[in-house]
């Protein structure tokens, strides 16, 4: 059919599958529940349609309201926000919830998309570089005002995007370098890291002594970065010693162990481990799971539902799926990469972003390689917020590329 030459079959194909499989283990969680996340995947697939048959400029002429739109909310939740789970991150209309964060995260992406597609934008030029940052780092804020540390974490995955259209990657590194030195000063004594930073520098300058010119703004950044890193490594335990209990626990379950919080913060991964390992290579079977059935993982519908799929289908099972999303964020990149318009790619580049960011940090939190933060495993976790703004995502991106295919430009 000529109206199909341009819709990406495996891209799709594998949304549906991941959409399917997903029910499949919230219905063994939760028969109920699994029944509502099913009424959820038909008006996403109904808002879905909507997208597909509208305008192809429509998101990029209505960018800017959407973005605004999303800020919105956020905002609005302080006044009118329902507390769940010691967070104040829903809205409540009746029986039905609705996470703000999930759409403002769209509205990010579409104005991002959107700005770096003007024909003004250069990541050389300061003030590209400083409207950019606030496009991304204003709804970062109020996330984080709320306190939601989960969806602040997920709002860097725009910075993917920025250096794929230029951003400097030395950024990153520093990043990571600060990350690093706050989480290893949680683990040994400060002064130890200390010392190793200045041995680090102390090569690092030998090295390059000759090969720089030495100049009041280089000596002073190098200085400067050297403070930082010590100061942020003395910081360190005093800023895990004034985290809210439970927060703190959670980063120190990283280095103690889940079993010395069992009763606490260490609960859910103490079963969450135990399910995945109990289920060997092939699985006990569906809806056959001893601590699925049990109930023993609070929220296992949701944040940890990946320990459902390693209970119930085993070693071979948790492969494949990882496997499936594995190819299909690599999917959304290849695609995006190969777009004609700046807009499309950008949005892209976002989107892949934004699930290789929920993927990674929720599989790792579920066996124990990152702290509890409250992120979904996007398609699989119930709920039926992730699952619309997932999929109203996934289409109004493949519905740009079905666009740029079919463009005669």
């Amino acid at each position: 059919m000529k109206w199909a030459e341009g819709i990406d079959k495996l891209g799709l194909g594998l949304y549906f599958l991941l959409c399917i499989f997903a029910i499949a283990n919230i219905y063994s969680v939760d028969q109920k529940l699994g029944e509502k996340q099913l009424i959820f995947f038909g008006i996403s697939l109904f808002v879905g349609l909507l997208i597909f048959f509208s305008r192809s400029k429509f998101f990029e002429n209505m960018s800017g309201i959407i973005y605004i739109g999303g800020v919105l909310l956020l905002i609005g939740l302080f006044p009118f926000g329902k507390e769940i789970l010691g967070q104040k991150n829903w809205y409540k209309f009746g029986s039905f919830t609705m996470q703000p964060v999930e759409f403002a995260k769209i509205g990010t992406a579409l104005m991002v998309a959107n700005y770096i597609s003007g024909p003004d934008f250069n990541l050389s030029n300061r003030k590209s570089l400083l409207t950019i940052l606030a496009i991304i780092g204003i709804p970062a804020v109020v996330v984080l005002a709320i306190p939601d540390v989960g969806s602040l974490l997920v709002f860097t995955a725009f910075f993917v995007a920025l250096y794929r259209e230029g951003l400097n990657g030395l950024l990153f590194g520093i990043g990571f370098l600060f990350a690093g030195v706050f989480l290893i000063s949680l683990a040994v004594n400060p002064l130890y890291v200390v010392g190793v930073i200045l041995l680090i520098a102390a090569g690092w300058i030998a090295m390059n002594y000759y090969k720089m010119s030495w100049n009041v703004i280089s000596i002073g950044s190098i200085v400067g970065s050297i403070l930082l890193l010590c100061g942020l490594a003395f910081a360190s335990p005093y800023i895990l010693e004034k985290l809210p209990k439970h927060q703190r626990e959670r980063i120190e379950v990283l280095y103690k162990g889940e079993k010395a919080f069992r009763d606490t913060s260490g609960y859910n991964l103490l079963y969450s481990k135990t399910a995945i390992g109990s289920g060997g290579v092939l699985g006990k079977g569906y809806r056959e799971g001893s601590v699925t059935q049990g109930k023993f993982v609070p929220e296992q519908e949701t944040d940890y539902i990946f320990c459902t799929v390693g209970e119930e289908w085993g070693f071979v099972g948790s492969a494949i799926l990882v496997l499936c999303y594995m190819i299909y964020i690599g999917r959304i990149y290849y695609l995006a990469e190969k777009q004609k318009s700046t807009f499309n790619r950008v949005f892209g580049y976002c989107f892949a972003s934004i699930l290789m960011m929920h993927f990674t940090i929720n599989l790792g939190m579920v066996m124990g390689l990152f702290p509890t933060v409250g992120i979904p495993l996007p398609y699989f976790s119930y709920g039926g917020s992730s699952l619309l703004a997932f999929s109203m995502m996934t289409f109004i991106f493949f519905k740009l590329n079905y666009s740029d295919k079919n463009s005669l430009v």
